[in-house]
């Protein structure tokens, strides 16, 4: 061999390639040690891995949710309300005395049942 000595670059290029090799041939042993020591531990992972590579089948859709349902009752309290309130405006409604009756009932104990009378007896 020569006597010539190893420039700097050639040598810091030599122990980075060394270095990663190694680090390479550490994960590739561990990983094949895991796969054949322990198949057990890694079962839900590849299961994972194997469900998320798989275009999935037609999903039954998901109940509406519990936001879904306070938004569709809000909604129905909205159009009653604004129902209650046209009854409550109408002109109409004035010559009615059950509209009228059940108008006063709702105004002093409103219920289910007297919101349901005066959209029944009011126009």
């Amino acid at each position: 061999m020569s006597d010539r000595p190893l420039s700097l670059p050639k040598l810091m290029l030599a122990i980075a390639l060394g270095l990663w090799l190694g680090f390479v041939a550490i994960v590739l042993t561990t990983w094949l040690a895991s796969r054949y020591l322990f198949p057990q531990a890694l079962a839900p992972v590849a299961q994972a891995v194997q469900q998320w590579g798989t275009p999935a089948a037609a999903v039954a859709p998901e109940p509406p949710n519990r936001m879904f349902e306070q938004y569709q009752q809000n909604l129905q309290k909205q159009e009653q309300q604004q129902a209650l309130d046209q009854a409550r405006n109408n002109a109409r409604n004035l010559s009615n005395p059950k509209c009228q009756f059940w108008l006063q009932q709702d105004q002093n104990a409103p219920t289910e049942k007297s919101r349901a009378n005066v959209l029944q007896f009011c126009d």
